[in-house]
């Protein structure tokens, strides 16, 4: 890593602690991958806040949460996968703990559909503030766009994944979803070619993650993703946004 950011969150990483449930997803379980595991890949970096992001390998399990998230800090948040059947009561619970998204995981079936997804996403802002995260493919976004731009709040994973799908995930940008430049390992796309586009249609669209443990990737993350992203933006305003503040801001982390 030759840039460093001055502070970044990390909009999206994942923790697999094998206390908790774990579920084998196409085929794959990860080995664990504790907070001390997290700290210690990231202590090179400025990290001052993040999203816990549930797995499809977690399902619909929240256990694993608090722990986590008292563990890490006040400045961590969770994003979690829950079916649209779960009730208020849950919600507010999950929302006491830390809990500040739900993620519609179309990529590796967590979720087979989005019949409902609107009003769902409507219900979670309307209750407690939260929004919705996809996993998908940008390729399917045809689907997806008129519902996602519905949403009061809603973000994509990793440049929506596929180079022939970045016109689709420009759009949703102009509309002001957020897209986070995270999972450089999973995506086909040429990553500071789309930042650049990216940050230009909207400054305020594009949140850093660094995905670890990058579980399924071909290439996980390492210190030159940071060097990607930072050299793809203008000036130091928009590395702080980008790195720091749009996720800030997104999750309602106070730095």
């Amino acid at each position: 890593m030759i840039n460093s950011p001055k502070r970044i969150v990390d909009a999206h990483f994942h923790i697999y602690n094998s206390a908790y449930p774990l579920i084998e997803n196409q085929g794959f379980l990860p080995p664990p991958f504790s907070v001390e595991d997290y700290q210690h890949r990231t202590k090179e970096l400025n990290i001052v806040g993040g999203a816990v992001v549930s797995g499809s390998v977690q399902g619909f399990d929240q256990s694993y949460f608090k722990p986590t998230l008292d563990q890490l800090g006040e400045n961590f948040v969770g994003v979690t996968n829950l079916p649209s059947t779960v009730s208020d009561k849950r919600i507010l619970e999950l929302h006491e703990q830390g809990i500040r998204a739900v993620r519609v995981n179309l990529k590796r079936g967590v979720v087979s559909g989005l019949d409902n997804m609107v009003d769902y996403g409507k219900r979670i802002w309307d209750l407690v503030g939260w929004h919705l995260e996809l996993y998908v493919d940008s390729r399917e976004l045809d689907e997806v766009i008129p519902k996602l731009v519905k949403l009061p709040k809603a973000s994509v994973d990793h440049l929506g994944m596929a180079r022939s799908g970045l016109s689709q995930v420009l759009r949703l940008a102009e509309a002001g979803v957020k897209i986070k430049a995270s999972g450089f390992g999973r995506t086909e796309v040429n990553v500071a070619q789309a930042v650049k586009k990216l940050y230009d249609v909207n400054p305020d669209c594009l949140m850093f993650g660094t995905d670890l443990p990058s579980a399924r990737t071909e290439r996980p993350f390492n210190l030159g993703d940071i060097d990607t992203v930072y050299e793809a933006l203008p000036d130091e305003a928009a590395i702080d946004k980008v790195f720091a503040t749009n996720a800030a801001e997104f999750y309602g982390i106070k730095l």
